[in-house]
């Protein structure tokens, strides 16, 4: 599966490959809530951005979608619906999938689109994560994304709805494709480099930084992986998996594993983070995954390592902090041996 790419940063323009297939009961509003220490700077104003509705109560995501699928005109559904088995529907993408929101939608459409957006992050805060600030991280704001839907978004349907834009791919499906979080793999970025406060998504790479501080040398040794040569945008599921093995860590360095959990799915409605932590549970539980910090070949003993790997049966969370952040996540049912 590709990864389409037609961004603003050089770094983006080269073709990227992406393929898909109780540990806790933290998710509630831990997980609703951004950890302390993940402070965002002020949200800034996109130009095409509707303003939110006052006084419209919160809807779910699958409500809005099928109100936004009712709604398009015959011309809308022949650039923006594609059926349910088309490639695309499992692909991530670094640009809109093909029109812009504001080049195929209505203002009250767009309106919609937004809303939907709301609808799948975890609150204020998690949308402003997911809309990097409000800038969505490219010159055209919230109007040069894009908005697609596959399927048909009716009861006992299949659908999905993906909304792509650079560095960005997320979805809403009505749980659709049974298995697999999120809809499918996803896809997220920002265009500051991992290690700075600028970057939305920098809180994450802290605590991550907090467990590894927390091993002992030999845990280290294991954690620290030289680059093979695989992208740091790799999210095949295998068999073997590199770092260190959270079973392997004492209860107060699992806790510190549990806590960038939190982190990694605050910004994402409870629905979401509650399917994670299933498949997590049904794949053999947190004590299954383990976390590599991968850097160059040729780097330096105190170089810092380029991209960290959170890594189990049926789960990649792959995070490259340099020389900014392109994350790419997939979370299934372990494939049977």
């Amino acid at each position: 599966m590709q990864l389409e790419s037609t961004s603003l940063c050089p770094d983006c323009n080269e073709p990227e490959s992406v393929d898909r297939r109780d540990f806790l009961r933290v998710v509630g509003a831990g997980t609703a809530a951004v950890i302390a220490g993940g402070t965002l700077t002020p949200i800034a104003t996109a130009q095409n951005t509707p303003p939110r509705p006052a006084g419209k109560p919160p809807r779910p995501a699958e409500a809005l979608c099928r109100e936004l699928f009712t709604g398009l005109t015959a011309d809308q559904r022949r650039q923006l619906v594609l059926p349910w088995n088309h490639a695309n529907r499992m692909r991530t993408f670094n640009a809109p999938m093909n029109a812009r929101i504001a080049d195929i939608y209505t203002r009250p459409q767009q309106e919609l689109v937004d809303r939907i957006m709301h609808a799948i992050s975890s609150g204020e805060e998690g949308y402003a994560r997911l809309s990097r600030n409000g800038g969505w991280d490219t010159r055209g704001g919230f109007g040069g994304c894009g908005a697609n839907f596959f399927g048909d978004v009716a009861d006992g349907r299949q659908w999905a709805w993906v909304f792509s834009c650079h560095h960005l791919t997320v979805r809403c499906d009505g749980n659709s494709e049974p298995d697999a979080a999120f809809g499918g793999p996803m896809y997220y970025g920002h265009s500051p480099d991992g290690h700075s406060v600028r970057n939305v998504f920098n809180y994450q790479t802290r605590s991550v930084q907090a467990v590894y501080d927390a091993l002992n040398e030999a845990q280290r040794r294991r954690a620290i992986i030289t680059n093979p040569g695989e992208g740091a945008r790799s999210i095949q599921f295998r068999r073997q998996h590199p770092g260190v093995v959270a079973s392997d860590m004492t209860a107060d360095q699992r806790r510190l594993v549990e806590t960038v959990m939190r982190e990694l799915l605050s910004p994402y409605r409870r629905e979401d983070a509650d399917e994670v932590m299933a498949l997590v549970r049904r794949n053999g539980g947190l004590e299954r995954l383990h976390l590599g910090f991968y850097r160059d070949a040729n780097a330096a003993e105190a170089t810092r390592w380029n991209f960290w790997r959170i890594e189990g049966p049926g789960f990649v969370w792959n995070f490259r902090v340099l020389p900014h952040v392109h994350c790419y996540v997939n979370i299934a049912r372990a494939p049977q041996a």
